[in-house]
């Protein structure tokens, strides 16, 4: 391995040592607070254009495991962690981390201090951060680094063309997923409830969805910033005329948010990872959820029609919205939340309650 430099937009020099793929680059630097997942993490599709740095210290123990994967890409910028285990165990392994990096060429450091660095950013927010085999930068690559912003993400995330997955024999539903940069995770938790797919890419008109006589619509989650989507924000809003069930999660919560009239703004250090604390307003229940964002709805900006139910309980922020003037409610987090709940689904099959009623009802 060979030395490498982590070089933050305020200054700030970490050395370290290389793995993975051999190369620089430049992202938004943020940290996920998992202990494991580090799989999950690299293919998911809420982490494109960041470089992600994880706050356990040790990866890769379990090698890598092709059926955890979210997606079929890695979408990080680049990886960071304290150190990575370079004889994984594990009966699933298919491979190390190392390997895998560099065959989707990833750029990796290890042996930093990830809790210092994690420190600065929790401290100071989301930063841009260069990775380079040198410690300061020419002219030319301090300018980028200072310009660097997360943009245009969600067209590269998301499905270029249509496709359909069956729920099995046993399927009822009937039901579309937007596709703003969806995870397989919740593909999988849909058809095991019964639900025959047809995920549709993100720039498909609502009029294509609406030609599909949909039971219900997910609007998945995704990446970056969700006012810079002001097209397919134009489309959601088309689409909500038809009152069709709805349930949106992340990027398609908040883009839900700003159809129906409310706004996003940028949040601190963001939030990355599945311990996140969230809170049922009306019952005081709390559950541990797994979040990957770094814009919030803001509760000011909130139409009388829109009513937060869950908030954060680390910093207050909206964490899911009900709609009065709609069949639709949405989540920032994962809809699977709490860990072992043999229930864990749950939201799930709210939805699809919410889709039974407008069935029975006429979509009333």
């Amino acid at each position: 391995m060979s030395t490498a430099y982590l070089i933050l937009e305020n200054g700030k020099v970490f050395k370290g040592e290389s793995f993975g793929f051999d190369g620089e680059t430049e992202g938004e630097l943020v940290f996920t607070t998992d202990m494991i997942g580090c799989l999950e993490t690299l293919t998911n599709p809420c982490y494109c254009g960041q470089i992600v740095v994880q706050t356990f210290p040790l990866a890769g123990n379990y090698g890598v495991i092709p059926a955890n994967f979210e997606s079929e890409n890695v979408w990080p910028k680049a990886y960071i962690v304290r150190e990575w285990c370079q004889d994984p165990s594990n009966f699933r392994s298919e491979g190390d981390l190392d390997a895998f990096l560099k065959s989707h060429e990833i750029p990796g450091i290890c042996g930093i201090d990830t809790r210092a660095l994690t420190r600065i950013i929790r401290d100071a927010g989301q930063m841009s951060a260069r990775i380079s085999k040198k410690p300061t930068l020419d002219s030319s690559e301090l300018a980028s680094l200072m310009a660097y912003k997360v943009t245009g993400c969600v067209p590269e995330v998301t499905a270029k063309t249509p496709y359909y997955v069956n729920g099995g024999a046993d399927a009822r539903y009937n039901i579309v997923v937007w596709d703003f940069g969806v995870k397989k995770s919740m593909l999988d938790a849909l058809t095991s409830l019964g639900c025959n797919l047809a995920v549709v890419p993100a720039d498909t008109p609502a009029r294509k969805i609406t030609g599909l006589a949909p039971d219900g619509v997910v609007l998945s989650n995704g990446p970056g910033d969700p006012a810079e989507n002001e097209d397919i924000i134009r489309e959601i809003g088309t689409l909500c005329k038809n009152q069709f069930p709805t349930l949106a999660v992340g990027l398609g919560h908040q883009m839900l948010a700003i159809a129906r009239g409310a706004k996003t703004a940028r949040i601190g250090c963001g939030h990355y990872g599945s311990n996140h604390p969230v809170m049922d307003k009306y019952t005081g229940k709390v559950f541990i959820t797994s979040q990957h964002h770094s814009y919030a709805v803001t509760e000011e900006s909130l139409p009388t029609s829109l009513n937060i139910n869950y908030v954060n309980c680390n910093d207050g922020t909206c964490e899911g919205i009900e709609y009065a003037d709609l069949p639709a409610f949405s989540v920032q987090f994962d809809p699977v939340c709490c860990a072992g709940d043999p229930d864990a689904k749950w939201l799930y099959r709210k939805f699809l309650d919410l889709v039974d009623t407008c069935m029975i009802g006429g979509g009333d």
